[in-house]
């Protein structure tokens, strides 16, 4: 579980605008293509028709209209459940919004303070304890919620249309992406983890570790590649990252990148030189001019803008899916965050099975 409330609860604030305006465009497209008389509910309406050519829903989706949309299905799955129980209450007595939900104990309290990421940079325990408290709240009420609506359903009496937003996926060039394993080795992977970092982003250093585990399990079966996303407000990240090319150019590239996730101190221009030196990198002064001629300053922007371009805002941001050697590209969905081991390993193996699948049927 991650520490989001607050998190979520401003996004859906900043998107309420989209958010309404996507919930009229659902309501009137489902009534040009269901009619007023039928009950069924797409997810992919026609929102109009040129020269006889339809243009769907799906056809406008870029990652931010994507993730404004499950945004929006989120909010209206929650609506619905309460509004199916309110109205079964009267006739289901066993069904109501306001049962006995347990309230969180302390030890609920501080495991959730203790286990949960990001939250310890946020304020000690006592600062943090009544958000906490909140939070566990209405998670709690929301589970007993969820487990009312399910038996509503299990049991027939209520009969659900409303469906999430179809799947979204991206194709992205990896370009000049810094590959983890060696092309030359011979071994066909299908599928790609293409990440977009910023060096300043403490997401993106708690990620690294996740990352490194996936590397040695997935060896065979998973290409990693790394750009980059260097964030604005970040003022060093920038010069960061043109100092891990300027070690690529030495074949330090992952060395280096690593030294400078897990320094916790800020690192000014003459300290990159330092870590260079440590990461390995042998010629220095030709890392000195590298950095001070900002050769690969293009290079870094080039990535910044081609993410922008994706609809990438924040870091770290993950595309992840099949992966064609010939055209260099990676057709897949986007993830953001410090994304869990678990929901990692989920979406690649979805992947390689569509892969092994693909590959038996071309014997």
């Amino acid at each position: 579980m991650h520490f989001s409330s607050m998190q979520v609860e401003k996004k859906i604030k900043v998107s309420a605008l989209i958010a309404f305006q996507l919930a009229l465009l659902f309501f009137l497209a489902s009534l040009i293509h269901a009619g007023s008389t039928d009950l069924s509910y797409t997810n992919n309406p026609v929102l109009a028709v040129v020269d006889g050519q339809p243009i769907t829903l799906d056809d406008l989706k870029n990652a931010q209209i994507q993730d404004a949309m499950v945004q929006l299905h989120q909010m209206q799955s929650h609506e619905l459940k309460e509004r199916v129980i309110m109205k079964l209450a009267k006739n289901h007595p066993g069904l109501n919004l306001e049962g006995d939900v347990s309230l969180p104990s302390e030890d609920d309290v501080a495991h959730f303070y203790n286990n949960t990421p990001g939250i310890k940079e946020m304020g000690t325990l006592e600062k943090m304890r009544d958000e906490i408290i909140e939070y566990l709240k209405k998670v709690l009420r929301n589970t007993y919620i969820d487990n009312q609506y399910k038996l509503a359903i299990k049991k027939g009496w209520a009969k659900i249309y409303l469906q999430p937003p179809l799947e979204f996926k991206l194709k992205a060039k990896i370009n000049t992406a810094k590959l983890w394993f060696n092309e030359d080795d011979n071994i066909m992977r299908s599928v790609f983890l293409l990440e977009y970092s910023d060096f300043q982003c403490p997401f993106c250093k708690r990620v690294q570790g996740t990352l490194d585990k996936l590397r040695e399990h997935y060896n065979k079966e998973v290409q990693f590649g790394y750009r980059h996303f260097p964030l604005e407000f970040h003022k060093e990240a920038r010069l960061m990252a043109e100092s891990v090319e300027c070690a690529r150019d030495q074949g330090k590239f992952w060395e280096l990148q690593k030294i400078l996730y897990d320094s916790v101190e800020k690192i000014p221009k003459k300290n990159l030189y330092k870590y260079a030196k440590k990461s390995g990198v042998k010629d220095i002064r030709r890392f000195q001019t590298c950095l001070n001629e900002r050769k690969y300053k293009d290079r870094v922007l080039n990535d910044l803008k081609e993410g922008m371009q994706l609809g990438i805002r924040g870091t770290p941001t993950f595309i992840l899916g099949a992966f064609d050697k010939d055209t260099r590209v990676v057709h897949g969905e986007l993830l953001s965050g410090a994304v869990s081991e678990k929901k990692f390993k989920e979406v690649i193996e979805k992947y390689l099975s569509i892969a092994r699948a693909e590959a038996s049927l071309a014997r």
